[in-house]
């Protein structure tokens, strides 16, 4: 059983953060790495910063540039896979990136790099099923999930021909548009994710726009698996700028209350609980 599913089958939802690779430096951004995951980051999305990020919202763009700028290159993301993964044995890695980061290292030795890192799972942003041939097999071959990517706008034609090729989770992107932070999640996200559960057994993840307890409860009560936070972190990062103790402490305190929302309220004459840690 891999580490997804490991983590997976005890049925709780868990909770996914997002950080990008070498911001605002290598070295920085293995500390922002162990601190969300000590801070309680069930999965840890690791994305390997890109020129072009068509997908994200400018929050998350600017860690691009940011770990760009800093010369973080793809054999420094899998070298600090791999720390992260001595640091945290258990704990799920994704690699989250962009086709053409692939294309030019070759689909067979980047799975190959990224398995050797420790990583569990990749999600190609912009990659169409229809032109992933080369991607799944080497993929299988190396033991590392594909994370499945589906959108709103997602047929369900489409949605059957992606799910067949996924393993691990399924990324369901909550909202039209690139990645960032909103004051509220849509309406009818419950259907979504159950239009989505008729077709597959994998688990279901929500992300883009989630940023507060509020909206961690409302995709948790959607019947989602997981929540997935990239936005309100990565700007945390942004805020700390030259402050690398300020930043864990912000991202220690944001994890901590993001997480408060996958349990379900308490009764109304029932004390909160204080979380127990594992």
């Amino acid at each position: 059983m891999s580490r997804i599913e490991a983590l997976f089958a005890r049925k709780n939802p868990v909770f996914i953060g997002f950080t990008v690779a070498g911001d605002p430096g290598i070295e920085a951004s293995f500390g922002v790495a162990t601190t969300m995951i000590d801070a309680g980051a069930d999965i840890l999305e690791i994305a390997i910063p890109y020129s072009d990020p068509v997908a994200d919202g400018p929050v998350i763009e600017r860690a691009h540039v940011r770990a760009l700028r800093a010369g973080t290159t793809a054999d420094d993301v899998f070298a600090l896979v791999r720390r992260v993964r001595e640091h945290a044995p258990a704990t799920p890695l994704v690699l989250f990136t962009y086709y053409n980061i692939i294309h030019r290292r070759g689909p067979d030795r980047f799975f190959s790099n990224a398995a050797a890192s420790g990583a569990d799972g990749v999600l190609i942003v912009d990659l169409p099923v229809e032109e992933s041939d080369e991607v799944g097999p080497a993929a299988l071959r190396h033991g590392v999930d594909r994370i499945a990517l589906i959108a709103p706008t997602t047929s369900s034609e489409r949605q059957h021909a992606i799910l067949r090729e996924a393993s691990g989770f399924v990324y369901l992107i909550s909202l039209e548009g690139v990645t960032g932070e909103r004051d509220h999640l849509p309406t009818g996200l419950a259907g979504i994710v159950g239009a989505v559960r008729e077709k597959t057994g994998l688990p279901l993840a929500v992300g883009f726009g989630v940023s507060r307890p509020e909206h961690v409860r409302t995709v948790v009560a959607a019947g989602a698996n997981g929540v997935i936070v990239g936005s309100a972190l990565v700007r945390l990062i942004e805020e700390h700028a030259g402050d690398e103790a300020g930043m864990q402490d912000a991202l220690r305190t944001a994890v901590a209350g993001l997480r408060e929302g996958l349990a379900p309220d308490p009764e109304p004459d029932m004390p909160r609980r204080e979380r127990v840690e594992e």
